[in-house]
């Protein structure tokens, strides 16, 4: 089904639409467990239909789906991060809550490797600094916030010959605002990009998102967020180490070329999946779960 775009009575038509087929493709196929990232349906389903079912997240103010999601499910796996307070609001009380240590994105991206192909594929001129953007989630229920910030950054970086600017919209909408600009540094692709080796290789991140700004601290690339929203445990915590710099203003804005990267300490991904497993009581032993290289 179609996403259901920025209001909530879409959103329900949407969801409603993503149970039943959902419940259809499941039904009969004898699951034994399911597998959820913020996406509240599965739990729901699964319930339903008698499966344990693993629901996990990273941001906690996202509280429409995540009291669905958390109450439907078996488990809810979280970041240590997250102190138990916010998630008994959600309907995760403390004896179904599984957590693991330190960010998501360090257990997926445990052995990546950038393809450094997506420069010269988007034509970067390797000569600028490189500047990656994400556009603000604006069609989310969790952020319901003009971003002046966001866009004070985009006209500064769109008209700085130093800077080659590459911004990924998150809708066709955004991205037919970001080239009716016509900013001269900026860079607007026109499907969907290798994000991953964007982040890595590039000098800054410049995002109003959440995943994106965690894979470039993991990835070792500064970032600075301009989400407008309540930042998460997890972002907090980045704030705190220094780790994720928060933009209040355009000006506050340091644009330079990275030092050499400092790529965090990975997590195993043998580590995550035996978090979610537990819905099911399975611990099986980890040469039966990951295997490098494969």
């Amino acid at each position: 089904p179609p996403h259901g775009g920025s209001t909530r009575v879409g959103k329900v038509r949407a969801m409603t639409a993503r149970l039943r087929a959902l419940r259809r493709f499941a039904q009969g196929r004898r699951f034994d467990v399911a597998f959820s990232h913020a996406s509240h349906e599965l739990p729901l389903v699964a319930r339903s239909l008698g499966i344990p079912s693993s629901y996990a997240f990273d941001y906690e103010f996202a509280r429409a789906q995540h009291a669905l999601g958390c109450r439907a499910a078996t488990r809810v796996v979280v970041p240590d991060a997250i102190p138990q307070d916010r998630l008994d609001r959600l309907g995760a009380r403390a004896r179904k809550v599984v957590r693991y240590p330190g960010l998501k994105e360090e257990y997926y991206l445990h052995d990546f490797e950038p393809d450094r192909t997506v420069l010269d594929a988007l034509g970067i001129d390797r000569s600028r600094i490189l500047v990656v953007m994400r556009t603000p989630p604006d069609v989310s229920l969790y952020h319901r916030h003009g971003n002046t910030v966001w866009k004070d950054v985009l006209e500064r970086l769109g008209r700085d010959p130093s800077v080659h600017a590459v911004a990924l919209a998150r809708t066709p909408d955004q991205r037919d605002d970001l080239r009716a600009a016509q900013l001269p540094s900026l860079l607007v692709p026109a499907r969907a990009v290798d994000g991953l080796s964007l982040v890595a290789l590039a000098d800054l991140v410049v995002s109003a998102g959440g995943t994106m700004n965690r894979e470039a601290v993991a990835l070792g690339t500064p970032v600075f967020t301009t989400f407008s929203g309540r930042l998460g445990a997890v972002d907090e915590r980045l704030v705190r180490e220094g780790s994720l710099r928060r933009l209040v203003g355009a000006d506050e804005l340091v644009v330079a070329r990275k030092a050499s990267a400092g790529v965090r300490s990975m997590h195993p991904p043998e580590i995550m999946l035996e978090r979610l497993l537990e819905a099911r009581g399975i611990a099986p032993a980890t040469e039966t779960i990951y295997r490098p290289g494969v």
